[in-house]
């Protein structure tokens, strides 16, 4: 019963609405159905569920290279060869090119904001020969044991429905000597906006079904890399807070960064209404704040 109770930082009536919701995906069997969760990324990653993910880097892109800053901090990469799991549009990736990296593969579930990361590498002046996109499952990697020199995952890591199998695989495609960078999300992040859209959205739409998010704390990450097979784990927090300059900013933001997948069961003639809504919610409360709360975890395959 892995994940059936939520970790993470949310209002009361909020947290309980969520763990009985969580229960209820057990006994039905949609808390195991890790395809379907999948599929509710992937899709709305690709544009499916929301318009506001066509915005990704523009609504997003600076609060995602703040974390990826967070990640790279002391991390030589010159002449290695690198994988970023979970990329998206190539946020992280295309700062490791920046740093010397020899090689980059930038992989993702969803092939949307994949093809938005090769139409920003085709602008570059140099460096476009280095890096490559892939679509790929985090949990299954299409890549040779001992592949590279240096695998990371950003903030993708919270959405992999099965995080014990895909920190494994990343120790499988890593050579010895190489090293592993995971950004997770911690039990803070992006809490306000969450707790507001449980409370927006019609519940009988996400009636049945874990809320595909999960935020870990450093002692759980820790306890995965370990198991995983990793050495000299070192883990820290950092938290900051992101204030806009409107309610809508905020809802808009979050609508980007997350792709609404949980409209997955909202039909698309009322989708718009459904979000409409959120951001009435969102005015009413007067949301300006989201949290960003990562865990940066490092660890060595010797």
């Amino acid at each position: 019963m892995n994940n059936l109770f939520w970790t993470g930082k949310l209002s009361s009536p909020m947290r309980i609405l969520i763990n009985s919701n969580n229960i209820l995906a057990w006994l039905t069997g949609n808390l195991r159905n890790k395809k379907a969760m999948k599929d509710r990324i992937r899709l709305g990653y690709n544009a499916t569920f929301s318009r506001h993910v066509t915005n990704y880097d523009e609504l997003a892109g600076e609060f995602q290279e703040r974390a990826a800053d967070y990640q790279f901090y002391g991390i030589d990469l010159q002449g290695k060869e690198v994988l970023d799991i979970g990329g998206g549009t190539g946020v992280a990736s295309l700062i490791a090119l920046e740093m010397g990296a020899a090689k980059v593969v930038c992989g993702d579930i969803s092939e949307y904001m994949l093809e938005r990361g090769r139409e920003k590498v085709r602008t570059l002046a140099t460096g476009s020969d280095r890096i490559e996109f892939c679509q790929l499952d985090a949990e299954s990697l299409p890549f040779n044991n001992n592949s590279f020199d240096f695998v990371m995952t950003g903030m993708a890591f919270g959405l992999f429905p099965d995080q014990k199998k895909a920190v494994k695989e990343m120790y499988r495609v890593l050579r010895p000597g190489g090293s592993v960078s995971l950004g997770a999300h911690g039990p803070e992040h992006y809490w306000e906006a969450i707790d507001t859209n449980l409370r927006a959205i019609n519940k009988k739409y996400v009636l049945g079904y874990r809320l595909d998010f999960w935020p870990r704390t450093e002692k759980q990450i820790h306890l995965l890399m370990k198991d995983a097979g990793f050495k000299d784990i070192r883990t820290n927090r950092f938290i900051w807070r992101n204030l806009f300059k409107t309610p809508t900013d905020a809802c808009d933001f979050f609508a980007a960064v997350t792709a609404n997948w949980w409209f997955a069961k909202v039909p698309e003639n009322k989708r718009e209404q459904e979000y409409k809504k959120t951001q009435k919610f969102y005015e009413r409360r007067n949301i300006i704040q989201v949290t960003d709360d990562i865990i940066v975890a490092n660890g060595m395959k010797y």
